[in-house]
C-alpha cells in the first residue's frame, strides 16, 4: 500500500512544464500525466501540449528525465482522440502523432522507467451504422491498432487505452453516445483478444462505469488487473433530474424540434455533451459522488494494484471555473482523499513513502527517426 497519486496535466492548459511541475510539487502528487495533443488538432476540450513533441529528441528526453529525477516526480505522456473514426485525413494525422508519442516514451527509457502512452481508440461511426456495426468497429481496430501495438512492442512501450465512451463527442442530433471503442469492459477483453501482446493494456476511469450504472468494484473484479496500468481518478454525481425521468438512465436525450420539445414538456440537451445526467466532480471536494471511493480502493489493493492513481481534473467546481487557485484545491482535496488508503501511516500522517522509487534507467542514446502509419504499411 504505497501507490504514487499523480495529476493529469490538462487541467493546467496554460501553464509551462516548470509551473506545472511546481504546482504538482505543491498538491503533494509523486508525477505527472503529461499531456501531449497535437496544436493543430480538431479536438478542442481538455487539450493541453506540454511537450514539444515536433523536435524532441535525446537530449530533451535526459533533460526531462533530469529534471524529473531532481523534482522527485515520474511521468507518462498521452493523447486522446479519434484513430478510427472521423475525418479520414484528421484520423491518419492523429495515429501518426500517437507514433510519435510512443517514439518520445522510448527515448525517455519506456516501460523501464514505467513512462507509458495515454490514448483513445475512438470510434467509426461510418461502420456503426452498418449492421453488425461494433464488429466492424473491432475489425477496423485489429486492422490499425496491430501496426501500433507492434510499433510500441517493438520500442519497449507500453500504450494505455481509456474507457470513456465520449458521450459529447459527436453532435447532440446523433443517435448513439458511444464514440470511443474501449468504452465497456466487454470490448476491452474483445480487443486484447484481437491483439494478444502485452504491449497495450488501460487506464481505468470509474467515473465512466459509474454514469452507466455499473459498480467500478465490480468492473476491476471482472477485469484483467495485468492489464490495468493507471487509474484516472475522477467522481460522478448522479443528477435525478426531470431530463433522467424524461429519457431514462439507459438512453441519451435525444434531440428533437426545441418547439416541439417545449410544447410538450420535454427536457432536450443543452449541449453534445448534456445527453446523460451526470456531473464530473473530485472525490470529497464540494460534497460526495455517487460511487465508494474507500470500496473501489479497497478492491484495488487487495487485488494487488501498485500503479499511479491520476487526478484528472474536470470539476464543475474545481478545473472548469477557469480558476487556478480552486483547481489546486480540487488537486489536493483529491490526494488527502485517497491518501488514508493507498498511503501508509507514519509519523507525520498518511505519506508515500519514497524510499523504494526506482531511479531512473538513462535515456535512450541514440535517436530513432519519427515514423509514420504509412511507413509501417498501414494502409489508410
Amino acid at each position: 500500500m504505497n501507490n504514487p497519486i499523480w495529476v493529469m496535466t490538462s487541467a493546467f492548459k496554460s501553464l509551462t512544464l516548470p509551473q506545472i511541475i511546481e504546482r504538482t510539487l505543491e498538491i503533494q502528487s509523486q508525477g505527472m500525466e503529461l499531456c501531449v495533443f497535437r496544436r493543430d488538432g480538431s479536438r478542442k476540450d481538455h487539450v493541453a501540449t506540454h511537450l514539444d513533441y515536433e523536435s524532441f529528441g535525446p537530449a530533451d528526453a535526459r533533460k526531462l528525465l533530469d529534471t524529473c529525477h531532481a523534482s522527485g516526480l515520474r511521468f507518462s505522456i498521452g493523447a486522446y482522440d479519434n484513430l478510427i473514426g472521423g475525418d479520414p485525413a484528421e484520423r491518419v494525422r492523429n495515429q501518426d502523432h500517437i507514433l510519435r508519442l510512443i517514439r518520445i516514451a522510448h527515448l525517455l527509457g519506456g516501460n523501464a522507467n514505467n513512462v507509458k502512452v495515454g490514448t483513445f481508440v475512438g470510434y467509426n461511426h461510418e461502420l456503426g451504422r452498418q449492421d453488425r456495426g461494433f464488429q466492424k468497429n473491432l475489425d477496423e481496430y485489429a486492422r490499425v491498432f496491430r501496426h501500433i501495438v507492434k510499433y510500441a512492442e517493438d520500442l519497449g512501450v507500453t500504450l494505455l487505452y481509456e474507457n470513456c465512451p465520449m458521450e459529447g463527442w459527436m453532435p447532440a442530433t446523433t443517435p448513439t453516445t458511444y464514440n470511443n471503442l474501449p468504452g465497456t469492459l466487454a470490448a476491452r477483453k474483445l480487443m486484447y483478444t484481437l491483439i494478444p501482446s502485452r504491449a497495450h493494456g488501460e487506464t481505468y476511469d470509474p467515473s465512466h462505469d459509474v454514469w452507466q450504472n455499473i459498480d467500478p468494484a465490480d468492473a476491476i473484479r471482472a477485469s484483467d488487473l495485468t492489464r490495468i496500468h493507471r487509474v484516472h481518478v475522477k467522481g460522478t454525481r448522479q443528477l435525478h433530474n426531470a431530463a433522467r425521468v424524461h429519457w431514462g438512465a439507459l438512453y441519451p436525450m435525444q434531440s428533437v424540434d426545441p418547439d416541439l420539445a417545449r410544447k410538450a414538456g420535454v427536457p432536450v440537451p443543452a449541449n453534445e455533451w448534456d445527453r446523460h445526467h451526470y456531473e464530473p466532480m473530485l472525490p470529497g471536494f464540494g460534497g460526495c459522488d455517487s460511487m465508494d471511493w474507500r470500496a473501489f480502493l479497497e478492491t484495488l489493493m487487495q487485488l494487488g494494484y501498485d500503479g499511479p492513481f491520476v487526478i484528472e481534473n474536470e470539476g464543475a467546481n474545481s478545473a472548469h471555473t477557469g480558476n487556478l487557485g480552486a483547481t489546486v484545491q480540487g488537486f489536493r482535496t483529491a490526494v488527502l482523499c485517497l491518501a488514508p488508503i493507498v498511503w501508509p501511516l507514519r509519523p507525520a500522517g498518511y505519506e508515500f513513502d519514497r524510499a523504494g522509487l526506482a531511479p531512473f534507467t538513462p535515456a535512450a542514446s541514440k535517436d530513432i527517426p519519427v515514423t509514420t502509419m504509412k511507413d509501417l504499411g498501414c494502409a489508410p
